[in-house]
């Protein structure tokens, strides 16, 4: 009897034992997890706008505020003091928001200016080619846009004559970067611009300059959110319609009578279109036909 007694002490103890243990293990994951969630929910203070920006607009103490911002969901490149996000005179390289946080990559470096250049990337250009207003979509193309590049030019070859036209692509989803002079985003109301600065790679750049020597260049604004590329072809007046259609050339005026043939005795005779010899007396020319051989 008292071993059986002792044996159910123990066994109430061992159970008690790991009560204890599952319920700290409880407890303890609970604390975990919310430490980590504490943590996740930490903010932190980063620099952002108090007013819209604009593509040149400097940055200074009484346009940019610290707010707190979620810990884990900071943007790279973002500022986290007043002081160091208006150092050196920086300027906006894009159109920022009122409340959206200051980025390194959408303001210029310490001094600088806000230029195209600045907001380039290493390997891309900025081209400019001539538009007017209905190669450039009338002036609804703005800085910002996608746009496709087509070049209309004289089809090459003995036989074209000026009315064999062919348009092909010669750059595909390519971004505008500026019309005329102006390179804000934000500006969007229709503008007749004569120049459009256009992003490309080296390659497109050299294809462009070369394109503008050749014929003449129209822009195709298309969606920004197409990417797809590829898939085009040239373009010649035959694809218009119309094919069968053609206006007869004009008949030439007929050639001017021969002068009549005139005899010794002066007399007008026939028309003769043989050949002829004429013999000169004194002053007076007289004109002999020539018969061929056998009478003709």
């Amino acid at each position: 009897m008292r071993g059986r007694n002792l044996l159910i002490v123990v066994l109430a103890a061992l159970i008690g034992l790991i009560a204890v243990y599952l319920a700290n293990s409880y407890f303890s994951g609970v604390q975990t997890r919310q430490e980590r969630e504490a943590e996740a929910n930490r903010m932190a203070r980063i620099v952002v706008a108090t007013q819209d920006f604009q593509f040149g607009s400097p940055l200074t103490t009484t346009n940019l505020r610290l707010a707190n911002w979620p810990a884990n969901s900071v943007p790279q490149g973002a500022f986290v003091s007043v002081e160091e996000a208006t150092r050196g005179g920086r300027v906006a390289l894009r159109p920022i928001a009122i409340g959206e946080p200051i980025l390194q990559s959408k303001v210029s470096g310490e001094g600088g200016r806000a230029t195209l250049s600045a907001i380039l990337p290493e390997e891309l250009r900025a081209v400019t080619i001539p538009v007017n207003q209905v190669s450039g979509v009338a002036g609804f193309v703005r800085a910002g846009d996608v746009v496709d590049v087509m070049l209309t030019r004289q089809i090459p070859g003995d036989g074209a004559t000026g009315q064999d036209k062919m348009v092909n692509i010669v750059l595909e989803n390519v971004l505008v970067l500026a019309i005329d002079q102006i390179a804000d985003e934000n500006n969007t109301a229709p503008k007749v611009g004569r120049t459009a600065t256009v992003q490309t790679d080296i390659i497109g750049a050299q294809k462009l300059t070369l394109a503008r020597q050749v014929g003449a260049l129209s822009l195709a604004l298309r969606n920004v959110e197409n990417q797809v590329v590829g898939g085009t072809r040239v373009v010649t007046t035959s694809d218009l319609g119309a094919n069968g259609y053609y206006i007869a050339a004009r008949r030439e005026t007929p050639a001017a009578a021969a002068p009549p043939v005139v005899t010794g005795s002066g007399t007008v005779t026939r028309k003769y279109s043989g050949p002829t010899m004429s013999v000169v007396r004194g002053t007076q020319p007289t004109t002999y036909e020539v018969k061929r051989k056998g009478g003709y």
